[in-house]
């Protein structure tokens, strides 16, 4: 499922990277992006995961919270932005899979949040770039991959790496009302209820975490 999982408002996100700014500096040094977990193994997103993203947004169920369903052509022609990786690549889709089977489940992903546009705005999406604004978690999983906890699994590992590895101060989602599986991901995965924010062109529930919240669980 898509969680509209949505500003960082810093300074320090900007173009031009400045060693003083502690995110800055992790933002350019080099970072380990194939991340595991108890069961899951997360690997940035390759054009080989065509296979799962036809599966997933094909599937009027699993997209029944997010858009309507895409034809193959267009998964096909979309998978150029969803292969972009942007800041020294902590910004961007992972494939989720087995460790032991390499099963693909679904994808999970850090983008930049969209105030206005309906989809996310790839173009702040680019090498050694950090987006203006909010960077939101995501994911979407096949649906025989559902209510196995899946998704707070990879959710939890990826906040892990967004807080301890890639520098950032605060990860914010936003989903449909009536997404309650998904609002139970990220209770569980530790975000806070902020009531309401404006993103996709309206306004949308807000939940967040930040560092320290994450660094008292």
């Amino acid at each position: 499922m898509l969680v509209r999982p949505a500003s960082n408002q810093h300074p320090s996100f900007e173009p031009v990277y400045d060693l003083k700014s502690t995110f800055k500096w992790q933002m350019i040094q080099p970072m380990n992006l194939e991340l595991t977990s108890e069961r899951l193994r997360l690997s940035p997103l390759q054009p080989g995961d065509l296979d799962i993203s036809l599966e997933m947004f094909t599937d009027p169920l699993v997209l029944q919270y997010a858009r309507q369903p895409m034809t193959p052509d267009a998964i096909r022609n979309e998978m150029r932005n969803w292969l972009k990786r942007g800041g020294n690549g902590g910004i961007g889709i992972w494939c989720i899979s087995d460790r032991v089977s390499d099963e693909k489940y679904g994808t999970v992903a850090l983008l930049p949040l969209p105030l206005e546009g309906k989809q996310t705005d790839f173009s702040q999406v680019r090498p050694g770039h950090v987006p203006d604004g909010d960077v939101e978690v995501g994911y979407f999983l096949k649906r025989s991959a559902w209510r196995k906890g899946y998704a707070t699994e990879a959710c939890r590992r990826l906040l892990q790496f967004a807080f301890k590895e890639a520098g950032f101060d605060k990860i914010v989602a936003t989903l449909e009302e009536e997404n309650a599986a998904s609002i139970k991901v990220l209770i569980k995965s530790g975000f806070i209820n902020h009531g309401t924010m404006y993103c996709y062109g309206e306004q949308c529930p807000s939940y967040r975490i930040t560092r320290d919240e994450w660094l008292k669980r």
